[in-house]
C-alpha cells in the first residue's frame, strides 16, 4: 500500500497481514535451524570458552588454581617441545600442500577430457580414499607399512631386499607425506574439476578455431579460470596440515618411537592433557596453534587478494 507523506513523498507500507507471514515464516526457518544451533553451541562454542577459561589460569599441587593471564601463552612460544612441532608442520605444509595440489590439478585436467562412463568411474575412483575414514585409512596404511606382515616386505623378501620401513624415524615424513596426499588428493579434485565444468566450452572452441592445442589449452584457459577454486584448496589444505593430528597418532604404535608426544602441536597438547593432566598449558597450547593457523589463513589471504583478486 502507498500514502503520501505530509512532505509529499510516496511512501510504501507493508500490510500487517505480510509482516505476520515474514515473521512467522521467519519463525519456522529458526525453528529448522535449532537443532544445529544447539549442537554447535554446545560441542563447539562452549568448549572453545571453557578451553579459553582454562589457559588463563595455572594449577599446581601447592598453590591451587591461579589466575595466570597470558603467562601460559608466554611460555608456550618459548617451549622447544611446541616449536618443534609447529616447525614440522610448516615444512610438511610446504611439501604436501603442492603435491595435493598438484595430484588434484592433473587429475581433474585428465578427467575434464574424459567422456562417458570411464569419467564417472575414474571420478569415483579418485575420490573414493576421502569417502575413508582417516583413522580408517591411517590404519590401513599402517598395514601396508609394517615390516613384520605388510605386502612391502612380502615383494621385498622375494627379490631378496630390504624394505624401506615408512615409519621409521628417518622416512616417517614420508609415510605420512604419502597418507596425507592420497587421503585428501580426490576431494581436492572434485572441488577443481566442479570449477572446470563451469567454464563456457564456447571459450575451448574459439581456442581451438585459433589453433591452440590440448596443452595450451589446459595452461592458457583451464588453469586460469580455475585460479579461484585453487586458492580456496590452498587455504583448505593449509588449515588442517597445521593441526595435523590424526595419521601421525594413529600409526603412533608401530611406528617405533617416531612418533613423539611432542610430534606435532595438537598431540603435544592431547599428551598434556590426556597423559600429564596439565589442561590448562594444553588449552594455551591449542589457543596459540589456533592463532598461527589465523595467522597464516590471514596473511595468505590478504597476499593473494592484494596480488590478483583471486577472490573478486
Amino acid at each position: 500500500m502507498t500514502v503520501i507523506t505530509a512532505k509529499g513523498t510516496p511512501e510504501t507500507r507493508v500490510p500487517t497481514s505480510s509482516r505476520r507471514r515474514h515473521f512467522r515464516r521467519d519463525q519456522i526457518g529458526w525453528l529448522f535451524v535449532l537443532p544445529f544451533l544447539v549442537v554447535f553451541l554446545t560441542f563447539l562454542v562452549a568448549p572453545l570458552l571453557y578451553a579459553g577459561y582454562l589457559s588463563l589460569y595455572t594449577k599446581g599441587l601447592a598453590t591451587g588454581t591461579t589466575f595466570a593471564g597470558f603467562d601460559n601463552y608466554t611460555r608456550a612460544f618459548h617451549d622447544p617441545a611446541f616449536r618443534h612441532g609447529l616447525w614440522l608442520v610448516v615444512r610438511f605444509s610446504l611439501v604436501v600442500i603442492p603435491l595435493q595440489i598438484g595430484v588434484a590439478l592433473v587429475a581433474a585436467l585428465l578427467l575434464d577430457e574424459i567422456t562417458g562412463r570411464l569419467a564417472s568411474f575414474s571420478r569415483l575412483m579418485i575420490f573414493l580414499p576421502y569417502a575413508v575414514p582417516a583413522v580408517i585409512g591411517a590404519l590401513m596404511w599402517g598395514f601396508l607399512y609394517s615390516p613384520s606382515f605388510g605386502p612391502m616386505e612380502q615383494i621385498a623378501s622375494l627379490f631378496n631386499v630390504q624394505a624401506p620401513f615408512l615409519l621409521s624415524q628417518g622416512n616417517i615424513f614420508y609415510g605420512l607425506l604419502n597418507i596425507v596426499t592420497w587421503q585428501w588428493s580426490g576431494y581436492y579434485m572434485i572441488i577443481i574439476y566442479a570449477a572446470l565444468k563451469s567454464i563456457d566450452s564456447s571459450l575451448y572452441e574459439a581456442a581451438r578455431l585459433d589453433g591452440a592445442n590440448a596443452r595450451q589449452i589446459a595452461l592458457r584457459i583451464k588453469v586460469p579460470l580455475v585460479t579461484s577454486a585453487l586458492v580456496l584448496i590452498l587455504i583448505f589444505s593449509l588449515i588442517g596440515t597445521l593441526q595435523f593430528f590424526t595419521e601421525p597418532q594413529i600409526v603412533s604404535p608401530i611406528a617405533n618411537g617416531s612418533v613423539t608426544p611432542e610430534f606435532t602441536p595438537n598431540i603435544y597438547a592431547f599428551n598434556l592433557a590426556f597423559r600429564y593432566a596439565q589442561f590448562n598449558y594444553a588449552s594455551a597450547i591449542s589457543f596459540s596453534l589456533g592463532f598461527v593457523v589465523f595467522l597464516a589463513v590471514a596473511i595468505f589471504t590478504f597476499a593473494t587478494r592484494k596480488r590478483g583478486g583471486l577472490f573478486t
